[in-house]
Order: C-alpha cells, then structure tokens, then sequence
C-alpha cells in the first residue's frame, strides 16, 4: 500500500465487505481511493457529470497503468464524461464512444469495487450503447444505496482545482 493514498478520516463502508476495504485491518487498501470515489457516485447522482469526472480524474493520476485502481478510475472518468456529453450536450455519438471505452477498462475489475456496484455501472452501460434514455433516472449504487451529493462533495470537487 503507498502511504500516499492513506487517509486516516476515511471511514468504513456503510455496509458490507466490497473490494478494496480490508475488515482485518479496519481501513480501506487506499483510502483516497474510496474518499475520491465516494464524492464521485455522489456528484455522478446528483448529476453533477463534470465534478464527478474531476474526482475520479484526479485520483487516477495515484496509480500505475494497468492496475485494477487505475482502471476503475479511467473507466468511471469515461462513464461520468459519457454522461455529461449525452445530458449537457444532446451528443449520444460522443456518450457511445466513451461508454465503449469504459466498458474496456471496467472489464474484469470486480463488481463491488470501493462499494461501487461496478456489474450494474457495466450494464447500464450496455443498455444505454443501444438506448441512451437508459441514462434517465440512472443512480450509481455506492455500499447499497444511491447517494446524493451535499457540500462537502462540491468543496471536495473545488479543492481539485
């Protein structure tokens, strides 16, 4: 574990035992991780695609090519940026085009990760290649439930800059 991805000030998950929490230990593989993507699935509900994408974007820049870190957080980037071109600027084309690549980097990372239920990001996906009204409605689950953002998820975002 790189020390610069600990942070002492990030709890548990909310329930269960996802990918990347280690009950042993008490604390999350890196925890940084988990803060950026918490804030992420929180922005991405509240539909706040940019800021979501600005969380999972920094936090990718911690960890190597090819990692399984690494490509959860590319492909979230992809998902929340595929998003916002099919919401903010009506272009499915572009939505198509980055939900093709996130499905390459979410492929074989695992269906809980971070509390994130990557299976149904990954289906979702899918149904919207061939139907973006899919998008409609469409929440993230984060540790089984769908969590809006509050200020600190925006302030979090903001320190990004």
């Amino acid at each position: 574990m790189d020390e610069h991805t600990r942070d002492e000030s990030v709890g548990p998950p909310r329930r269960g035992t996802p990918t990347g929490w280690l009950p042993a230990e008490g604390r999350w593989e890196h925890d940084t991780l988990r803060r950026a993507t918490a804030h992420g699935i929180r922005l991405f509900n509240a539909a706040e695609f940019h800021e979501s994408h600005d969380c999972f974007e920094a936090e990718w820049y911690n960890y190597g090519s090819g990692t399984t870190e690494s490509k959860f957080l590319h492909g979230m980037v992809q998902v929340a940026a595929g998003a916002y071109k099919h919401f903010d600027f009506e272009d499915d084309g572009g939505m198509r085009s980055l939900f093709d690549t996130a499905l390459q980097y979410l492929h074989g990372v695992p269906r809980d990760y971070y509390g994130v239920d990557v299976l149904d990001v990954r289906e979702t996906m899918t149904r919207a290649l061939d139907d973006p009204t899919e998008l409609h409605g469409w929440q993230i689950t984060l540790d089984g439930t769908r969590p809006v953002a509050d200020e600190s998820d925006f302030a979090y975002a903001e320190s990004l800059e």
